[in-house]
């Protein structure tokens, strides 16, 4: 019985995979930066179209992020997205990271699912709030493609 049990289990996990790359599949199911930052110089949450949140870590030392956690409550790719778009702006100066682009991330996982493509977007989004944030805090400088909304928390939030 077990046997059939294991069998259900990765017929249903290969056809909800299916479309996904390896790559994909490796964030998915060993994603990291994932958890919060004690005493971040930002932190952002932001919704997506889809409804899924991601809230945002981070801290920036001598001009480089030196660390970032995110949560979510979103869907695999956006694990999946997230998880690799934090790993590639940890250690990138601010000026490099806000040049991350959601087709970076889609080109890195050899072309996400079209019902996909979003979580990119939204996982890029939410590491251009953070510096927004974070540079609003320092320099007053504000990057004008990210919209915020102030919510009752020390947070920001925003819809994309």
């Amino acid at each position: 019985m077990a046997d059939n049990i294991d069998k259900i289990a990765k017929s249903l996990q290969e056809s909800v995979l299916k479309g996904y790359s390896r790559r994909l599949k490796d964030e998915l199911f060993g994603p990291r930066n994932i958890g919060k930052i004690e005493n971040p110089n930002s932190h952002v949450s932001i919704t997506g179209v889809c409804g899924d949140t991601i809230e945002m870590t981070l801290t920036v030392n001598k001009g480089k992020i030196s660390d970032i956690k995110f949560t979510t409550d979103g869907c695999g790719a956006t694990i999946a997205c997230m998880s690799y778009v934090s790993r590639i702006a940890k250690g990138r100066s601010i000026e490099e990271a806000v040049q991350i682009k959601p087709d970076d991330v889609d080109d890195y996982f050899q072309g996400l699912p079209e019902e996909s493509k979003h979580c990119a977007n939204l996982s890029v989004s939410a590491l251009k709030a953070a510096l927004n944030m974070y540079e609003n805090k320092e320099q007053k400088v504000n990057f004008p493609s990210v919209k915020r909304k102030k919510k009752d928390t020390d947070a920001e939030t925003a819809i994309f």
